[in-house]
């Protein structure tokens, strides 16, 4: 299914009522475009107790206000073909739109009357979660959006057994001139692993067969939750999570995009417990970049921060409300994902939901 639609509190508006104008046409940002300052962060997450989308924005990259006082921007179970989102993730393309990816899963729907049974499929044949898909999202103003499901098992007839498909992030891939998907797949009953393909420039599918972008030296040991990130000499840091025990956070690195990450056996999050979904962010005008990490060990639930100049050496700045990183009007993200803005991009947003925004310059 593809649409196109605008987010308003937590409805969304059909396209039979509303047409937003959204060109998707592959185009670079011109260079004014792109000398733009940025001047504030924009984080996408989701809840538990809606499965959603959220949005909050931050002018300094400490406190973050979400956009609409701590409801969804977009409810999923207008988006979703399981009637609910995990997992969302936000990057920018070299077209300058905003790229969302998104699970198509909802781990309440019997709960919450969308179907009848725990899973979509049996556990005891596809394990936890069981869904096939995801939800694509491609914005030039993060108001107006389109929107795509898409299942892996309807597209790769190699994959009629997916056990389940989750967590997906883009980046461009420059060499291919293409945004990357990559994101975390199981076969079957099987262990889940780290995939990759390219996507239409409309990102309305995935246009290539996934393979496997990274193997961990143990192969009991499953993967997840990968978040690759360039880095200031050319290379591409992947945070990921190894469910080893606790379950946390691990680093590789490459020279390419899309293989050749060297195994490091260092745990790189600071928590004694368990923890997911890494996403690492750049602070505006410095060499300083934020690992944030989703801690589901500890209740209530909650993001922790650490920080680095040279992806060696690792500042814990602690859990949001508990040390530098705060919330103001929302509490118990999951799985999170930031991005820098310009000025004029957060301020539209902001003004589109009423939310207050200060600027420091």
């Amino acid at each position: 299914m593809i649409s196109t639609f605008k987010t308003t509190l937590i409805l969304l508006i059909s396209s039979t009522t509303l047409f937003t104008s959204c060109n998707s046409t592959k185009k670079k940002e011109s260079s004014a475009d792109q000398t733009d300052a940025m001047s504030a962060y924009l984080m996408t997450y989701f809840k538990d107790d809606d499965h959603s989308l959220h949005m909050a924005l931050s002018t300094d990259g400490y406190t973050f206000t979400d956009v609409n006082g701590g409801k969804p921007v977009v409810a999923g179970d207008t988006i979703a073909s399981q009637k609910g989102i995990r997992d969302p993730h936000i990057t920018r393309g070299p077209d300058g739109a905003f790229y969302v990816a998104m699970t198509d899963l909802h781990i309440f729907a019997k709960q919450e009357g969308y179907r009848e049974t725990t899973w979509e499929r049996p556990q005891e044949e596809y394990d936890w979660g069981n869904n096939r898909g995801f939800v694509l999202m491609k914005s030039y103003d993060l108001i107006n959006w389109t929107h795509s499901n898409f299942l892996l098992n309807e597209h790769f007839p190699e994959l009629e057994n997916i056990g389940c498909a989750w967590a997906p992030q883009t980046i461009y891939d420059a060499e291919a001139d293409k945004m990357m998907i990559y994101f975390t797949m199981r076969l079957g009953h099987g262990l889940t692993k780290m995939y990759y393909a390219y996507t239409d420039d409309d990102f309305t599918k995935i246009t290539t067969k996934p393979e496997l972008i990274f193997e961990y030296p143990d192969p009991k040991i499953q993967v997840l939750d990968a978040d690759i990130t360039p880095m200031k000499d050319g290379r591409y840091a992947m945070t990921y999570v190894a469910q080893e025990s606790p379950i946390g956070v691990k680093m590789a690195i490459s020279d390419k995009i899309n293989t050749g990450y060297e195994y490091d056996e260092e745990w790189i999050d600071m928590e004694p417990g368990s923890c997911e979904a890494p996403n690492v962010w750049k602070r505006i005008g410095e060499d300083k970049w934020v690992l944030m990490y989703d801690i589901y060990s500890i209740n209530p639930h909650n993001f922790g921060f650490i920080e680095t100049t040279d992806f060696k050496t690792f500042k814990d700045l602690g859990h949001f409300n508990e040390g530098k990183m705060k919330t103001t009007n929302f509490t118990s993200p999951k799985h999170g994902a930031v991005i820098q803005l310009r000025k004029a991009e957060a301020q539209k947003l902001a003004d589109h939901y009423g939310a207050k925004l200060q600027f420091l310059k």
